[in-house]
């Protein structure tokens, strides 16, 4: 594989590693009034460095909620100690993935770094009414909203307005993540006013991806009524980039899940790629082809950098209009 440029620095988190909850990398303010439970997260993996950059300018902006509460985590610390540029895959995760451990199972066995972060951070999570997850990608493609396959979730990505491409998705075959974790999980009319996404803001290391961070942190907290667009600072307001001209929704059918770390695709596909023919040889799964299951297949993040047995190595989708 090709080597990226990695030229998103890594900020300094030392003044905002403490937190002021008792929990290192949590901070939490409360306006007194009444409103929802917003938290906003960042580094669930230690080489996302975007989500970071945005936490850390709002804690230095001094935010506060107009209403409710907001909660601002710095989740995998340990893994971004670990962050080289040079080798930015190797400070994903110190034991496993932390976002494949919020199930049941993985809190009952609370043997790995990321587990134990988990049940730290579960009561924050458990009390929070809106969730917006900063992420970033392996390797460089357009932004990506998760929205999980609740249709309020898909209203909240309308009304953002941002970014162009909208993933709905069932998660992830070896784990679930947090967005979809508890009450974030269930059918609309068992939570009516939950919400929770997951932003993909570009290639790990692109500089831009901050960019599109700070912009959706900017927009949640103005729809959840957190922090009103009329009351950011001015410095926060140029945070807003102009709106996405038109919406796409990517509705994932299947997802290609790597048998070992042989994986191999047919050719560098990048991100969402359009394959018009049905029957694509999209890549080998263990001397096994995977072809594409119908016209104008969309795929969604194809990456082998983390490849391994159970992994997702692409998402298959169609393409519709918002």
């Amino acid at each position: 594989m090709k080597p990226l440029v990695f030229a998103l620095p890594a900020p300094d988190l030392a003044p905002w590693r403490r937190g002021n909850t008792g929990i290192e990398g949590v901070w939490h303010f409360d306006s007194g009034r009444r409103g929802r439970h917003v938290l906003i997260s960042a580094l669930i993996h230690g080489n996302e460095l975007c989500g970071a950059w945005a936490l850390k300018d709002m804690l230095e902006l001094g935010l506060r909620p107009q209403t409710g509460c907001l909660t601002l985590v710095f989740a995998n610390l340990r893994a971004f100690d670990r962050f080289d540029p040079m080798r930015h895959d190797a400070s994903r995760f110190v034991d496993e993935d932390m976002n494949r451990q919020w199930r049941a199972e993985a809190l009952a066995q609370p043997h790995s770094i990321e587990r134990k972060r988990v049940a730290q951070l579960l009561p924050w999570v458990e009390a929070a009414d809106w969730l917006l997850d900063l992420h970033s990608m392996h390797d460089p493609g357009p932004p990506l909203l998760l929205v999980g396959m609740q249709p309020r979730n898909l209203d909240l990505a309308r009304q953002l307005g941002q970014p162009a491409h909208v993933v709905r998705d069932a998660g992830h075959s070896d784990g679930v993540r947090m967005r979809d974790y508890g009450r974030f999980g269930l059918p609309d009319a068992q939570a009516l006013d939950v919400r929770s996404l997951l932003i993909e803001c570009g290639f790990h290391g692109d500089p831009a991806s901050a960019v599109v961070a700070r912009d959706l942190c900017a927009r949640f907290l103005h729809q959840s009524a957190a922090l009103p667009c009329a009351h950011q600072p001015a410095s926060m307001k140029a945070w807003w980039q102009p709106q996405a001209g038109e919406q796409w929704l990517l509705d994932v059918t299947g997802a290609v899940v790597a048998r070992s770390a042989h994986f191999k695709f047919a050719q560098d596909w990048q991100a969402l790629q359009c394959l018009p023919e049905t029957g694509t040889v999209i890549g080998d799964n263990e001397g096994d082809p995977v072809c594409t299951p119908y016209d104008d297949c969309v795929l969604v993040m194809p990456s082998l950098r983390q490849v391994r047995p159970g992994v997702t190595v692409a998402r298959l989708a169609r393409r519709v209009r918002l």
